[in-house]
């Protein structure tokens, strides 16, 4: 015991010096139980929870969902192109959680909400398209080109929802196609809306799956987002697992499939080529050029000329006329053989 601790004995000394009658009253030391220091435990990570946004959806089938609509954003997008007959790029953003309010309130009013009936899934699902992509793709559609003009703030016309109709049919049969291993899905639309405020499909609070994706046309980007309520996949929770998605792959060609390619490819436009001649003249000769002269080469006018399609050597022709102007008459076809570019 250190020297600033009084005994037993010193203590009843002063009390006696003050009350005789306290020293009989105080217990013995023994009988003292001095209490303990409370034990600092360290602190443990805690994870606020709120109970407006609930995680009802585990985190495997998050990733199962993140990874089937990756590769769906793949194929619908090779589909939109064949459409618009140019590249348009879908590009999965982000896979969250959160409610149906503030899924609403989040989407621009005007848009295009289209209410879909997934069988045999319960509810329905929703797909809303940006108005900042989707004009420019109807535009696309009616002969325009990929130049961004001023945002439209206005619902969709009778002849602009017939048009969206063709992109939603892409979309429906892109995301079968891609749902194919988890469900045998059959989705269709029942109806568009320009408000989305004025759809209650479930109620406020309920937690709904978004998936978005961005889409890329020329140098116009846009939003095209599928909303999923919790209680329309509630029922199929244990088929969304990593194996549901690991069989979708890309498929091979069909007859279908090539004829459906071969005919949009029909009317593309190619760069044609032919080469009469090569010949090499110095500087000084080039320089000295003038009308009516001419250049001697080493071809032979009966070998047959060589036509390039898009840089590829392709076919051998011969030159002639054809009604007043200069043309070819294709020979044979040769072994493709890319040319180096000039330079």
């Amino acid at each position: 015991m250190s020297d600033d601790v009084l005994s037993q004995a010193e203590v009843e000394s002063l009390l006696n010096a003050i009350d005789p009658n306290l020293s009989q009253q105080l217990p013995d030391a023994s009988q003292i139980h001095t209490p303990r220091a409370p034990v600092v435990h360290s602190r443990e990570k805690v994870t606020p929870y709120d109970f407006k946004r609930p995680e009802r959806v585990g985190k495997e089938q998050m990733r199962a969902l993140q990874f089937l609509h990756e590769g769906f954003g793949r194929s619908f997008g090779a589909a939109m192109s064949a459409l618009l007959r140019t590249i348009i790029e879908v590009r999965l953003t982000s896979v969250d959680q959160l409610t149906y309010s503030e899924f609403v309130f989040s989407l621009e009013n005007p848009t295009c909400f289209n209410l879909l009936r997934a069988h045999p899934l319960d509810g329905n699902i929703i797909l809303d398209l940006n108005p900042s992509i989707l004009y420019p793709i109807i535009d696309r559609l009616l002969g325009g080109g990929k130049s961004a003009g001023p945002p439209a703030r206005r619902p969709l016309t009778e002849i602009e929802l017939l048009l969206v109709a063709r992109i939603t049919a892409i979309f429906t049969q892109e995301l079968e196609k891609a749902w194919k291993n988890v469900l045998e899905l059959e989705l269709s639309v029942e109806r568009v809306e320009s408000n989305p405020q004025l759809v209650q499909v479930v109620p406020p609070n309920e937690v709904v799956v978004l998936i978005s994706f961005e889409l890329t046309l020329g140098e116009i980007r846009g939003m095209m987002n599928l909303c999923i309520p919790f209680n329309s996949i509630e029922r199929i929770s244990s088929k969304l697992t990593a194996n549901s998605w690991v069989g979708y792959s890309r498929k091979g060609a069909t007859p279908e499939s090539i004829e459906t390619i071969s005919q949009r490819l029909d009317g593309s436009r190619v760069q044609l080529v032919v080469t009469l001649a090569e010949s090499s003249v110095s500087t000084a000769d080039l320089i000295g050029l003038r009308v009516g002269d001419v250049i001697t080469t080493e071809k032979d006018v009966h070998s047959p000329l060589r036509v390039d399609i898009e840089g590829v050597e392709k076919f051998g022709a011969s030159p002639g006329t054809f009604k007043g102007k200069s043309a070819i008459q294709v020979l044979d076809a040769i072994t493709p053989r890319r040319r180096a570019p000039a330079g």
